[in-house]
Parts: C-alpha cells; structure tokens; sequence
C-alpha cells in the first residue's frame, strides 16, 4: 500500500518555559481588540493578570469572559459572543483547560457565522474560516491548543456534542509548561490519562484506503504516516513523566515533557481522531460526572484489548514508547503495552473499574447504546463495533476483567476496500 501523511495544524506553535510573555506581541499582529476566555480560577491568579497587562501593553484592548465552566455549557458559548455583540473582537484568546480553550474556538464560529452552536454540531458544518483564535493551555492533557474540535455539554443530549472543522484550529498556540506547575495531581493524572489516550488511540485507529477524496470527506482521517509519529512523541513523553509530575508538581523537567506530550497529542488526534475509549466516556461520564481524562484512563486498558488481534505491531510499537525490550516478540510486547498502561494508570491513582467510578451496574447496556451515537469515534475504531461488542468492552471495564475480551471473535475490517471507510 502506498503511504499516506496527513496533518492539520495551527500556523504556529511557540512551545517553551516563558513562551507566555509573547502573547501580546503575536495577539497584536492578529489584531487590536481581544476576547479572552478563562475560568474564575486561572482569571483569579496573578499569573491571569499578567498575561492581560502582556496584552494591554501591546495595544490590544480587552474583554474577559472568566466564567468557562467544566465541559462547557452550550449556553456559555452564546453569553460570552453577546458580550462582544456590540464590538465584535479582532482575535478570541482561550485561556486555561481544555474548556477554556473549546469555549474560545466555538465562540469564534458564532461570531464569524452567526447563529446558534447547534447549528455546527457534527463535522465539518462550519461554512467557512473563523475570527483567528490564539490558545494558551494552562493543562497538559486535552491537546485543544492544535485540534479541530470544540467540545460542549448540551442539556438536551445525553452526552456531549462536538463541534468538528478545520476551521477550528487555532491559528496560534502558546505553550508554556512553567503554567500547569499549579496543578494538583489529580488534575494532572486526569489529563495525563487523557493524553496518553490520544496517542494510543490516533496511533491504533483505523487505517483507511488512500483515496484524492479523504481529506476533504473526513475531518478525523484514521492513522497515517505523519499522526503515527506525533502520536508515539506524545506516548514517550507522558509514559515517563506522568508520575513525576503528579507526585512532585514542581518538576519543570516533568511538566515540559507532559505538555510536550498532551501537544504532541493532540496533533495526533486532531488529524487521526480518537475511538472507542472516548466514545464510551461520553455516557459513562454522564451517569458518574467524573473527569473525561479518568474515564477515558479507566477504559483505555479495555479497549486495548479489544483491539489487540488486529493492533499487535502497534501496541508492540507503544510498549518500545513506553520503555520496553525491543527484543521482545511482538506478540508478548502488545501484552506489556496494556499491562504497562494499567500500571501507569494505577500509579497515579486513577480507579482500575467503571464500578469504582460508580457506574451502575443495570445501566452497562444504556452506556453501549449511548457510545455508538459518536459514530466519527465508533468508525475510526480499528474493530468493528456494534451494540455488543461495545457491551463486552463496558462489561470488561466495569469488572476489571480484560481476560473476559481474549474469548471474543477478531474480525478486522476489510481495510482495502472502500466499504471500510464508510
């Protein structure tokens, strides 16, 4: 098969301790006039602060929208453009989370298009290029900073919807690891776990047949040449520095690899996109309203497994990521890669079941059925899913028994033929 690279990215990406203080002279040369979208905690410290004298300084007049909540109500992305209604901004500025981030890129949409955010749900239903957004992540986990997707909570569906366009990639990233040293270790697990799985999960996806037409059809194209490398980038990094920085939060050597991670990550996903892990989260996350990063780190495992018969080279290639022989047969490398997920996981206290994340037991089919509504996750998966075998993946998850998935039938997609990509 001839090789396919695809790879969407911002125009810039600044990485590096200290790569903050730029942010007023690269919002300057978008524009005079700034949103900024944060949350009540990073808008409360002085780093938040200094971040908007940066930008004053630079001439660049201010508006803050500092109330972004967890998961991003939709309702937020309305307020915050009517907050700008009467003075449309030049350049939106996310500052924060993955939700800060997410809110800054939906918000752009409606203020370039109009409209409502549902009327962009789904992929590619953004008509056309977008107010320039220029992201700072203060986490290292969501890789929001590079992707083409807004995430948001919509009262109305049971999980979360997503706004998916290329038009949504920031046109800027800043990335200054010396911002997450603040966070706590559970923080930082939750969006390490959340990293890791973008790795793994973009560099097992689907491997699509190599048409003119995939690029422009899909936003989340399945594995390739390119996301391969970027997403085995984000494995080293995280494997091993998520413990580190999770037991001692002022290691700067730690949290620049983890951000160097959950960036590399997200260029991965971005381009690659995420399966199964992610698309079962969705619901589970509903039921127990726990972080996405340690449902997706519960699930993982799980899913691993399910896919093993037809991943064996690259969850192979992910246990040499993560520190392995290299002599090791694969076969017994696919293996370890799980085993060591799990581990890592484990280490920095993420819960090893559904139960534990008080999933309940009556709702393990509901959470099936729910998962199979993300069908850009369900059809990047590289095994087929339908209800019950996402039922065998929840099943496993919920006990703790990944051995229950070794006994379920691999049947890998017919990856040469168009019908596979549909």
């Amino acid at each position: 098969m001839s090789m396919l690279g695809v790879l969407r990215a911002p125009r810039q990406v600044v990485f590096g301790a200290g790569q903050r203080h730029a942010l007023g002279t690269l919002t300057a040369a978008l524009g005079s006039r700034a949103l900024v979208c944060t949350d009540a905690r990073f808008g409360a410290t002085d780093d938040f602060t200094e971040l908007v004298g940066h930008l004053e300084d630079a001439g660049v007049h201010v508006t803050v929208f500092a109330e972004v909540l967890p998961d991003v109500p939709v309702h937020q992305v309305s307020e915050c453009a009517a907050l700008v209604a009467h003075a449309p901004p030049d350049v939106v500025i996310g500052m924060g989370g993955g939700s800060c981030l997410d809110l800054a890129k939906a918000v752009a949409v409606l203020l370039t298009h109009g409209g409502t955010p549902s009327d962009y749900y789904g992929e590619s239903r953004v008509p056309g290029p977008v107010l320039p957004v220029v992201a700072l992540p203060t986490t290292a986990g969501t890789g929001s900073e590079v992707t083409p997707v807004a995430v948001l909570t919509d009262p109305e569906r049971v999980s979360k919807v997503g706004i998916s366009s290329p038009h949504l990639i920031p046109h800027t990233a800043v990335c200054d690891p010396e911002l997450t040293v603040g966070c706590p270790p559970a923080l930082t697990a939750s969006a390490g776990a959340d990293a890791l799985s973008h790795g793994i999960e973009a560099f097992t996806a689907v491997l699509r047949p190599m048409t003119t037409e995939l690029t422009t059809e899909r936003v989340f194209v399945g594995k390739n040449k390119l996301t391969d490398s970027y997403a085995l980038m984000a494995v080293r990094q995280i494997a091993g520095s998520l413990r580190v920085a999770w037991s001692d939060p002022g290691n700067m050597r730690a949290r620049e690899a983890m951000m160097l991670g959950a960036t590399a990550g997200g260029f991965a996903l971005g381009t690659a996109g995420t399966a199964a892990a992610h698309a079962i989260q969705y619901p589970v996350g509903a039921l127990t309203h726990t972080p996405h990063g340690i449902g997706v780190g519960v699930l993982l495992p799980s899913v691993m497994e399910f896919n093993r018969p037809v991943r064996v080279a690259e969850l192979a290639a992910v246990a040499r990521a993560m520190g392995a022989d290299p002599e090791t047969p694969d076969e017994e490398l696919a293996d370890e890669a799980i085993d060591r997920v799990a581990a890592l996981f484990a280490s920095v206290g993420i819960p090893a079941t559904l139960a534990e994340l008080g999933l309940p037991a009556d709702r393990l089919r509901w959470t099936a059925e729910q998962a199979l509504g993300a069908g850009r996750l369900i059809a990047n998966n590289p095994r087929p899913l339908d209800v019950d075998a996402v039922e065998q993946i929840v099943r496993a998850a919920h006990a703790g028994d990944r051995a229950a998935l070794r006994q379920t039938p691999a049947t890998a997609p017919d990856l040469t033929t168009k019908a596979a990509a549909r």
